[in-house]
């Protein structure tokens, strides 16, 4: 139960700091590597730029489960009573069938990947490896949403009292 609690509080931030780390050590050796010793890493690029790219898909979802969406709030704030909490329920709504209607098409996406055998030019790492990160960030989407949705139902029905702004 607790390692279910821990990856709800950290998956994302986890999995992102582990992300940058890799990015920061690997491009530091290919920095180290060109300028001190006159040679270049053929890989190092491409393994950071796949990082990177992965790392801006589960940024979605964290930014879903912390509420770091652009959002302009003056107009909604000012509703009364539990306006503000359907408001964000209606919104939570439309962005729960928009990744939802993303899952699909993602799947056929990575499966599309599988069926070519496409590697990677450097590292011969499987693309469909990296494409499955499209996947992974939605159904987190999804998740979270979901959290966000039954977290502001239950304020609508009076189950519970808003901690924070969220």
């Amino acid at each position: 139960m607790k390692l279910l609690k821990w990856l709800d509080d950290y998956l994302e931030e986890a999995l992102l700091l582990i992300m940058l780390g890799i990015m920061v050590v690997v491009m530091g050796i290919q920095i180290t590597a060109r300028y001190v010793f006159a040679s270049s890493l053929s890989w190092s690029e491409e393994i950071t730029r796949f990082l990177f790219i992965c790392s801006g898909f589960l940024s979605a979802s964290y930014c879903i489960k912390k509420s770091l969406s652009v959002k302009i709030d003056q107009l909604v704030n000012m509703l009364p009573g539990r306006g503000v909490h359907i408001f964000r329920l209606i919104s939570y709504s439309i962005q729960l069938v928009f990744f939802s209607y993303l899952i699909p098409f993602a799947w056929k996406y990575v499966m599309s990947g599988i069926e070519s055998g496409q590697l990677s030019p450097a590292c011969g790492i499987p693309m469909y490896v990296i494409q499955s990160f499209t996947v992974i960030s939605f159904v987190l989407c999804v998740i979270r949403l979901i959290q966000k949705w039954l977290y502001r139902l239950q304020i609508i029905l009076g189950e519970r009292e808003e901690k924070e702004e969220d």
